[in-house]
């Protein structure tokens, strides 16, 4: 029988619970992927906790890939057999099978491994936008990176580096600073070591950065601010720290005209063209090795609690991945 991680009740990683599941045959439309690997991510643990309510019980998991096992009627371009991943809205990619609407998959291609697109299509996706939509990040631009080594951050900083933009990366400790610098940070700072605003000046010469991209939230949103050059864009895409504190859009005027915006992945890829796009640029980026995906963990599926308790204690690198 299947089984998938369920969920029958909000709050710490001890409400996953590994369940017989069978997801049927797909409507007409879907496509029955059978998972290879299934992507891990922060806003996995804010499902778990209720930030983002949905109906219970329910499953986890926005990612995965695979290979299609099944295919419904008037579903055409996919067959038994295709590799292909996924990154959808609503959870429940922590399973050995799940049906997905056809428009929502891509094909894996040739050079990109199934952990890899499993571990790619959120973060991925997301350091595409950031980079090439919200902000479109300009050769020599200075940008601010926060959770420079995490999964996004990596893909982050190396995609902006391969892009001709010099990157300001900020992490939790030396372990980390060694990694982001590896991975296309030209400075690295550590958090709570000073105050983050007058270092990021004196490497920008006064400047200040075109663009922070800041996953953490809470923490770090004030300070963020006060690292902008004039007209620049505050980027605030996570609250791994807690949701960050009203702001007036005075504080934004007399810091400089800035720019503030709370993206979300899914508007970017809505239409199915756009996800496409994005995805074979991604793609791209990956199999030329302007961009190298960095698994640092992998649990079982049936130890997902344990990958939730590292995530949250910070004791991840890069990407991690569940293996069904």
């Amino acid at each position: 029988m299947p089984k998938a991680i369920r969920l029958h009740q909000t709050g710490g990683p001890e409400t996953l619970v590994l369940e017989d599941f069978d997801p049927g045959l797909p409507a007409p439309g879907e496509v029955l992927v059978r998972h290879t690997a299934v992507g891990l991510n922060y806003i996995d643990v804010y499902d778990r906790i209720g930030l983002y309510p949905m109906p219970l019980p329910g499953g986890l998991g926005r990612e995965a890939a695979g290979t299609v096992a099944a295919v419904g009627r008037r579903v055409r371009g996919f067959r038994v057999g295709d590799r292909v991943a996924y990154v959808l809205g609503q959870p429940g990619s922590y399973a050995d099978l799940r049906n997905v609407p056809a428009e929502r998959l891509v094909k894996v291609p040739r050079g990109v491994s199934d952990e890899q697109a499993a571990a790619l299509m959120l973060k991925g996706l997301t350091a595409h936008y950031l980079l090439r939509r919200t902000y479109k990040v300009r050769r020599n631009d200075w940008i601010l990176v926060h959770a420079a080594a995490g999964g996004v951050g990596l893909l982050l900083c190396q995609w902006a580096r391969a892009l001709g933009a010099r990157v300001i990366g900020v992490v939790g400790n030396a372990e980390k600073a060694a990694l982001a610098k590896r991975n296309g940070c030209r400075h690295v700072l550590l958090s709570g070591s000073g105050p983050l605003a007058p270092e990021v000046r004196r490497l920008t010469r006064g400047a200040g950065v075109a663009v922070v991209y800041d996953s953490v939230g809470k923490d770090t949103f004030m300070d963020s601010l006060d690292c902008l050059a004039p007209l620049g864009m505050m980027v605030s895409y996570g609250n791994a720290s807690g949701p960050p504190p009203a702001i007036s859009p005075l504080e934004l005027a007399k810091r400089g005209s800035l720019f503030l915006t709370r993206p979300s992945l899914f508007a970017y890829i809505s239409r199915p063209a756009d996800l496409q796009s994005a995805a074979r640029e991604l793609f791209r980026m990956v199999s030329s090795d302007k961009v190298k995906l960095r698994i640092g963990q992998r649990y079982a599926l049936a130890d997902a609690a344990d990958a939730h308790r590292d995530l949250e204690a910070r004791r991840t690198t890069g990407s991690t991945v569940l293996l069904p």
